[in-house]
């Protein structure tokens, strides 16, 4: 658990030169701790990353991972994602459904944004995911549901 306060001054009276009054607004949030999951719908190791590229490239509109899409282009992580992913302050973590596979149970389709606080729950849905186009709307959403 994570204790969050914030603190804000309300008002400053002056009685005089050497005496003033500061009044405090306190604002006090526990906050639980969540995780985010993201799954994307493809494979880990090089060899499928590789297929991957080559797919994207040859026949983009028939690749099965959207949030590869939003997140990379061709080659790389698109930069307004990177910048989001490393200064967020949401724990975020990325894995293959292979890898999520071996680490948690349940059957969820691919790709797929889940919550786990405690227990796991669908954050971004695939339907969701795959009618985003733009890491920006991506991260709107994010954030929005986060709160």
């Amino acid at each position: 658990m994570v204790i969050s306060i914030t603190l804000m001054v309300v008002g400053l009276q002056c009685i005089n030169i050497n005496m003033c009054i500061i009044r405090i607004s306190a604002n006090v949030r526990l906050l639980t701790t969540m995780k985010l999951l993201f799954i994307y719908n493809a494979n880990s190791g090089k060899l499928n990353t590789l297929f991957d590229i080559g797919h994207k490239i040859i026949s983009p509109e028939s690749y099965e991972c959207n949030l590869c899409q939003i997140t990379h282009g061709n080659f790389k992580e698109r930069n307004v994602w990177k910048k989001f992913r490393e200064t967020s302050d949401l724990d975020l973590t990325f894995l293959h459904k292979d890898e999520f596979e071996k680490q948690y149970e349940g059957e969820y389709s691919h790709p797929i944004v889940l919550k786990l606080n405690g227990e796991l729950s669908v954050f971004i849905s695939t339907q969701k995911l795959n009618e985003i186009s733009k890491p920006e709307a991506l991260i709107e959403l994010i954030q929005e549901r986060a709160i």
